[in-house]
């Protein structure tokens, strides 16, 4: 325990030995700049020169540039296409009809009437008559007798007392026991017998009628279309490339570029600014 507690109190301890050393080496650095570098001297402010005001030089005005008329482009005469004659078409050929082929008309098959099957009679079977059973005779439920009520002591009466008082025990009252309620014997009560009931009756089964097969029909074959003959169309007529009419460029002059002057700039003011006496040292 010493040894903890000890540890702390060393390090605040040091802690407080290194602010100091530093506190002393800041003051006696800045004490040492201050008396090393003088303090800086007092520069005066100096005037202004008055700049003078120069006057704008004129502008003068330039000639406004007259364009020439534009040259006149003679219109020139569309070239006239010449009409193309109008390609005739030949007669489409004459497809003749062909005659429809007849179908045969074919007989119509007698369907054999449905076989009549004959209602068979519902045996009727007798209900068995079931027997009234008797009612058993259930013993009547059992007297409870009504247990005498307990009379509790009255209350003692509990002395004003310092505190923590001594409570007499109370004694406890006997619960007599519940009374034990006998079993009653469940009575048996014996299974009506079912009488047997007759077999079912024995459904004779009946033979399918047999369904005669048909012969197929016979189907002419299919008509042959003869293949028509293509006709021959004439080749398309050439048009002939008309000359592209060569249109002369008219000859533009070039325009003269007028001289404009070169502005003249305001010479320069010299201004010379006097330098600042040296600050005498200290």
């Amino acid at each position: 325990m010493v040894s903890k507690n000890a540890m702390p109190s060393s390090s605040l301890l040091f802690l407080v030995a290194l602010l100091l050393s530093c506190s002393f080496m800041v003051g006696s650095a800045a004490r040492l700049l201050e008396e090393e570098y003088p303090p800086h001297p007092v520069v005066p402010e100096l005037p202004h020169p008055a700049v003078p005001e120069l006057p704008h030089p004129a502008v003068p005005e330039l000639p406004k540039h007259e364009e020439p008329p534009h040259p006149a482009v003679p219109e020139l005469p569309h070239p006239a296409v010449p009409e193309l004659p109008k390609h005739e078409e030949p007669p489409h050929p004459a497809v003749p009809e062909l005659p429809h082929p007849a179908v045969p008309e074919l007989p119509k098959h007698e369907v054999p009437p449905h076989p009549v099957v004959p209602e068979l009679p519902k045996p009727e079977l007798p209900h068995p008559a079931v027997p009234e059973l008797p009612k058993p005779e259930l013993p009547p439920h059992p007297v409870v007798p009504e247990l005498p009520k307990h009379e509790e002591p009255p209350h003692p009466v509990v002395p004003e007392l310092p505190p923590h008082p001594a409570v007499p025990e109370v004694p406890k009252h006997e619960v007599p026991p519940h009374p034990v309620v006998p079993e009653l014997p469940k009575p048996e009560l014996p299974h009506p017998a079912a009488p047997e009931l007759p077999p079912h009756p024995v459904v004779p089964e009946l033979p399918h009628p047999a369904v005669p097969e048909l012969p197929k029909p016979e189907l002419p074959p299919h008509p042959v279309v003869p293949e028509l003959p293509k006709p021959e169309l004439p080749p398309h007529p050439i048009v002939p490339e008309l000359p592209k009419p060569e249109l002369p460029h008219p000859a533009v002059p070039e325009l003269p570029k007028p001289e404009l002057p070169e502005h003249e700039l305001p010479p320069k003011p010299e201004s010379h600014y006097p330098e600042p006496e040296a600050a005498a040292k200290p």
